[in-house]
C-alpha cells in the first residue's frame, strides 16, 4: 500500500478548511439575500447534482447498512450544525461567535477518545490548547467592540449547540472516511442534508436572483471540493492529529478579509498565527507514516 508522510493529511486538512472558509464568504452573501435556510438548501441540492453522478459512476455498489447509518447520522448532524450556526450569527457579533465556536475542536478530542477509541496523546492536547490560545489572541482585540442584540442569549445557546454538533461532526468525519471514498462522502452528505431541509421548503424557501444563484453555485462547488479533500485527509490520520488544524479556519477568514475587504493584519493576528502554526506542527510531529486504504 502507498505510504504517506505524516504531514500530508495535515496539509490537506489545511487546504480543505481554506476551501470551506472561502465558501463561507459566498454563503454570507447568499444568506443576506435569501436567508440562511434557502442558501443552505440550494447549496446542498447543487452540490448533490455535481457530485451525485460522479459517485454513481464510480461506486461499485450501494453502501452497506452500517455505512449508510454513518452517512445518515453525519448528514443529520451537519444539517442542524449549519442551521444553528447561521442562526447564531444573526444574533451575535461575528468576533464573539467565531471565538466561542472554537470550543468544538477541544470537545472533538475527547469525543474521539470516547467514540473512536483513540488514545489522546499529550502533544494532541498541547496542540489543541495552542490553537485555542492563538485564536483567542487574534480575536481578543475585537471582542467587545460590537453590542450584542437583546436576544443574544438565544444566539449563545444556538452557538453552543452548533459547536457541540461540530465537534461530533469532526469525529463522524473520521468514522465516515474510514468506510467510504471521498465521492461517496460528499454525495451522501449533500443528499441527506437536502432531504432534511426540503421538509421546510413549502414555507421557508426563497428563490434567489441571478447574483445570488452565482454565490450559491460557487458555494456548492467549494463545499463539495472541501468535503472530498477533508475525507481524504481523515482517512489517513486520526482525528486528534487533524482537529487542531481546525483553528486555522480563523486565519483563512483573516486572509480573505484582507484580500476582499482590505482589512488590516494586526500584530495580534501575527502572534495568533504563530501559535496556531506551532500547534498544527506539534499535532503532526513524530507521527508514524500512515497507509492509504
Amino acid at each position: 500500500m502507498q505510504r504517506h508522510i505524516a504531514f500530508l493529511p495535515i496539509l490537506a486538512t489545511l487546504a480543505g478548511i481554506g476551501l470551506f472558509s472561502l465558501m463561507d464568504a459566498f454563503m454570507k452573501s447568499a444568506s443576506l439575500a435569501i436567508g440562511a435556510y434557502s442558501a443552505l438548501l440550494l447549496r446542498s441540492l447543487i452540490g448533490l447534482a455535481l457530485i451525485g453522478p460522479v459517485w454513481a459512476v464510480l461506486a461499485g455498489a450501494w453502501p452497506s447498512g452500517a455505512v449508510l447509518r454513518i452517512h445518515l447520522l453525519r448528514g443529520i448532524v451537519a444539517a442542524f450544525m449549519a442551521l444553528t450556526f447561521f442562526f447564531a450569527l444573526t444574533r451575535l457579533p461575528l468576533a464573539e461567535a467565531i471565538a466561542l465556536s472554537f470550543i468544538a475542536p477541544l470537545v472533538a478530542l475527547w469525543l474521539a477518545a470516547l467514540l473512536l477509541g483513540e488514545k489522546i496523546r499529550p502533544q494532541a492536547i498541547v496542540a489543541a490548547l495552542l490553537g485555542l490560545a492563538g485564536t483567542l489572541v487574534i480575536v481578543g482585540g475585537r471582542i467587545g467592540r460590537e453590542r450584542m442584540s437583546d436576544d443574544a442569549a438565544w444566539g449563545l445557546v444556538a452557538l453552543f449547540l452548533s459547536a457541540l454538533l461540530y465537534a461530533w461532526n469532526l469525529v463522524l468525519q473520521r468514522q465516515q472516511a474510514l468506510v467510504a471514498l471521498p465521492t461517496e462522502v460528499a454525495a451522501f452528505q449533500n443528499g441527506i442534508v437536502s432531504l432534511i431541509l426540503l421538509a421546510g421548503a413549502p414555507w421557508l424557501l426563497v428563490l434567489p436572483d441571478a447574483a445570488s444563484w452565482r454565490d450559491v453555485a460557487a458555494s456548492a462547488v467549494l463545499s463539495v471540493s472541501a468535503a472530498m479533500v477533508l475525507s481524504w485527509a481523515y482517512r489517513r490520520a486520526e482525528a486528534q492529529v487533524l482537529v487542531p488544524v481546525e483553528y486555522t479556519g480563523f486565519l483563512w477568514a483573516v486572509l480573505f478579509g484582507w484580500l476582499f475587504f482590505a482589512e488590516k493584519v494586526t500584530a495580534t493576528t501575527i502572534m495568533g498565527a504563530v501559535l496556531i502554526a506551532v500547534g498544527s506542527w506539534i499535532s503532526g510531529r513524530n507521527r508514524p507514516e500512515q497507509s492509504a486504504v
